[in-house]
């Protein structure tokens, strides 16, 4: 791992701005959430493919891995549908703070699925999280519906990166996630054939306006290829635990930018940005307290191994 350099670190706060900017862009683009899902997944997948080409990069994956990648896919598109709801329902600003909560889902599910036992301080700042949500909900009540979805897509994008954790051992990331936005592609394309066949929408109202076109494509190309690519690049210069926290900045940079871009429509009350500085204060706290007290021996790595750490953050939005 080499030192990084001042641009290194503004790269990378650059990827988490970006990463911050969609659940805007879910707002400014005119279509529902869920075809807006299909539209982001298949440019995506279709982006990553190019990449992989590109590089020649593709590597053989097996049968029974490729049906799971699928599956988790599955779980990653309604995640989105989740994510771009709740923006919808509240507003950007209500969905970040929702998302926040999820480095700490992680943390909490865990242990259910490789079955080891819960930390303490996983407890204590749960609860921290459980009162920041409070806080929220108490003071914006009326947004509850939008806050309960993001919370909600928060608790999925965690279980996809405990799946994560265990594929890119054997896969690299951007193999992982060519199918699984495939899968993310293919699942909502299924439920959009529901939502038509149920009459909940015409489906003239799916089609994008041509000025949607260009958000929804700096939402798969910019905020899904590119800044997972840069990503895994700059893992080589960074540790996982250096880009877990700053990934964790994502709601206050998404937050600014909308109250930015939305102005009033955007401001919240004191309590709701009582609650989401609790909230954040215990997933910037948490992975100093769980980190390795320890030091341990460094070994021998291979570039997939370093870009292994780096899926963890990728769906945050």
């Amino acid at each position: 791992m080499t030192h990084p350099k001042p641009t290194d670190y503004l790269h990378l706060h650059f990827l988490v701005l970006i990463w911050g900017f969609t659940a805007i862009l879910g707002l400014l683009i005119s279509v529902p959430a869920l075809p807006l899902v299909v539209y982001r997944t298949l440019l995506a997948a279709l982006g990553l493919g190019a990449v992989l080409l590109f590089q020649r990069r593709f590597v053989p994956v097996g049968a029974a891995d490729r049906r799971k990648l699928l599956a988790t896919g599955l779980v990653i598109s309604v995640h989105w549908m989740l994510f771009f709801g709740a923006a919808r329902v509240a507003n950007a600003s209500v969905c970040l703070a929702g998302m926040a909560t999820g480095s700490l889902w992680t943390s909490l599910l865990e242990p259910l699925f490789f079955r080891r036992r819960v930390q303490a301080v996983e407890v204590v700042l749960g609860a921290v999280v459980m009162a920041g949500l409070y806080l929220i909900f108490r003071f914006e009540i009326d947004r509850a519906t939008g806050l309960l979805m993001a919370v909600a897509s928060a608790m999925l994008a965690a279980v996809f990166t405990i799946i994560n954790s265990q594929f890119t051992k054997r896969y690299p990331p951007l193999i992982i996630t060519f199918y699984e936005m495939s899968g993310a592609f293919g699942g909502s394309l299924v439920f959009l054939g529901l939502y038509l066949a149920l009459g909940w929408e015409e489906p003239a109202a799916l089609v994008p306006e041509p000025t949607d076109w260009l958000w929804i494509g700096i939402l798969a190309f910019v905020c899904t290829v590119y800044a997972y690519s840069a990503s895994v690049w700059l893992m080589r210069k960074f540790s996982a635990f250096a880009v877990n926290l700053t990934v964790n900045l994502e709601p206050v940079y998404g937050i600014a930018l909308a109250w930015i871009i939305f102005g009033d429509r955007e401001r919240m009350t004191t309590g709701f940005y009582g609650g989401t500085l609790v909230i954040l204060a215990a997933v910037l706290i948490y992975p100093v307290l769980s980190r390795p007290k320890t030091p341990t021996i460094p070994t021998e790595v291979t570039s997939g191994t370093t870009e292994t750490d780096s899926s963890e953050n990728l769906y945050t939005g």
